[in-house]
């Protein structure tokens, strides 16, 4: 079986723009959907409109795939699924470790997209000896200590962090020392990183606060329209304040 360790995706060395490649799982999960329902062929509209981009936008994405569609019929769902699949690395199998098995920690492992989608959790880890041994989702969880032998056994490559703030930059550091080039950050911190060392960030307490930020400009907005602007102004001060707190940490909750 195919491992992490030993194969690469090729989209770099193929030349696809980083904004294409983030848009190609949006692509992925709206024909995984068709595929499921036993819909042979999509139009470029149909599609575009599923992932929530225009249909321009789309097809110059999948230029660069060397995909365009036959013309009157539209795009084959299957022959997309596994080419899109085939350029995300996800047609072969990606162990995974999750550093840091608290609420957020333990939901992750719960996340069963994980193995229908390329991603198989092959280890627990916490820095709590009480938690050793503990059974989550079905894996036993590992204490820290054992971080880089698990690492090397099961030739991981991707590793998940979702520890406090402050644990997050040490055990960032353990994973690339013991040969992890891809990391999933879930922790409120920013991570440094070497060269050839992937980081991606999750922080749901960021994204909620740019919703917060539209949900007062539309308040203002409708305050404005209806003529109740000291209203407005008290309602964006509150919010204002609300967001020069603290960040806490993320919820835990596996995004959908």
């Amino acid at each position: 079986m195919a491992t992490g360790r030993t194969h690469r995706p090729a989209t770099r060395s193929r030349g696809i723009p980083e904004a294409t490649v983030a848009r190609l799982p949006l692509y992925l999960r709206a024909l995984t959907a068709l595929s499921e329902r036993s819909v042979p062929t999509v139009s470029s509209e149909e599609l575009a409109a599923a992932a929530g981009v225009n249909s321009a936008k789309l097809r110059k994405d999948f230029s660069y795939l060397g995909s365009y569609g036959t013309r009157g019929v539209g795009y084959d769902v299957e022959y997309l699924v596994y080419q899109i699949s085939r350029e995300l690395g996800l047609t072969q199998d990606w162990p995974v470790v999750i550093v840091g098995i608290g609420n957020l920690g333990a939901a992750l492992a719960n996340y069963g997209g994980f193995a229908s989608r390329g991603f198989r959790v092959a280890a627990l880890i916490d820095a709590d000896p009480a938690m050793a041994g503990k059974p989550v989702a079905g894996i036993p969880v590992q204490h820290s200590d054992s971080l880089e032998k698990i690492i090397q056994e099961n030739g991981v490559s991707i590793g998940v962090i979702a520890t406090p703030a402050g644990a997050a930059q040490p055990v960032c550091d353990r994973l690339v020392a013991a040969g992890v080039t891809s990391i999933l950050n879930f922790a409120p911190t920013v991570l440094t990183v070497p060269d050839g060392v992937d980081v991606r960030k999750v922080d749901l307490s960021i994204e909620l606060q740019i919703l917060a930020f539209h949900e007062q400009r539309k308040a203002g907005e409708e305050a404005h329209t209806d003529g109740a602007g000291p209203a407005a102004a008290t309602r964006e001060g509150s919010a204002d304040s609300a967001d020069q707190g603290p960040d806490g940490d993320v919820p835990a909750v596996m995004p959908a």
